[in-house]
């Protein structure tokens, strides 16, 4: 048994790629460095995360690949759950060793469907992220939105919020994975919180660090969808289907009707960003 470990970058997982085909030494299992489970038979060993033979490996996919079979492979990267490094290296494998392109079309291969199935997962979750963000604007200008997404779906929503609201800085911060992507009017980062507002983790950030108006535009929001809403045709399944109870503390509709009046006292700026190197 050949066990694979690997720094849990994406670039480190293709490196491990590249080292298998260079060692002839095809991985039973791939984990990130530290949690590779012990065995007495099996041999340990760590790839070191190398960029240029990343990249000769992703470019290689994507000679043999169309656009869509290519991006879900980074997809299935995203996607975290487990055995998703072996079904990245499975699924190469096969590209590789087919003399033809349009092997993401054979179907009969297992890592075929499955990668087919996490792309429409991945594809429905990024889907559901750019329609239930809700941001909440803080006293420095900076329009913060708190998500909680099945998988991790971040850094494929940025270009839609960055196309869309390119005049405004803006942070959607993943609570469950502790980063976001930070907009700052040029460029995005992908960020972390050294200290994660009061509030944040269950949707609502606190009174002290939103602008006096926030409470105000939530309580419009919340009021424009009790008048769009038409009782008489409710079907709750069908809304349950579309807009999960998961995603609910997360959407401003779905809150307790906001009370604009009240005042907000001991203004505080939001915590610092501290810059991620994904």
């Amino acid at each position: 048994m050949h066990f694979y470990t690997y720094d849990g970058s994406f670039e480190g997982l293709l490196t491990v790629v590249f080292e298998a085909y260079d060692r002839q030494e095809w991985p039973t299992q791939i984990d990130p460095e530290g949690e590779a489970p012990a065995g007495i038979f099996a041999t340990h060993h760590f790839v070191a995360t190398d960029e240029a033979k990343a990249k000769r490996v992703w470019e290689g996919l994507g000679k043999k690949l169309s656009k869509a079979a290519w991006e879900n492979v980074y997809k299935a990267y995203l996607w975290e759950q487990p055995g998703f490094e072996m079904l990245i290296f499975q699924f190469a494998r096969l590209v590789f060793s087919s003399p033809l392109a349009g092997v993401e079309e054979n179907f009969a291969e297992p890592c075929v469907q499955k990668m087919a199935q996490v792309g429409k997962q991945m594809h429905r979750e990024k889907h559901r992220m750019e329609a239930f963000i809700r941001f909440q604007q803080t006293q420095d200008g900076l329009y913060v939105a708190p998500i909680n997404p099945d998988f991790n779906v971040v850094p494929l929503i940025v270009p839609h919020f960055e196309k869309r609201y390119a005049d405004q800085p803006w942070l959607i911060y993943d609570v469950r994975r502790q980063y976001g992507a930070y907009y700052d009017l040029q460029q995005v980062n992908l960020v972390s919180l050294e200290e994660a507002p009061k509030g944040l983790q269950k949707g609502q950030l606190s009174a002290s660090i939103l602008t006096d108006i926030e409470p105000l535009y939530q309580q419009l929001w919340q009021a424009y969808f009790d008048h769009v809403n038409i009782p008489e045709r409710r079907n709750r399944k069908l809304h349950l289907r579309h807009m999960p109870k998961r995603y609910w503390k997360y959407l401003t509709e779905k809150k307790p009707r906001v009370q604009a009046h009240q005042p907000i006292q001991n203004k505080q700026v939001p915590t610092g960003l501290k810059r991620l190197n994904r």
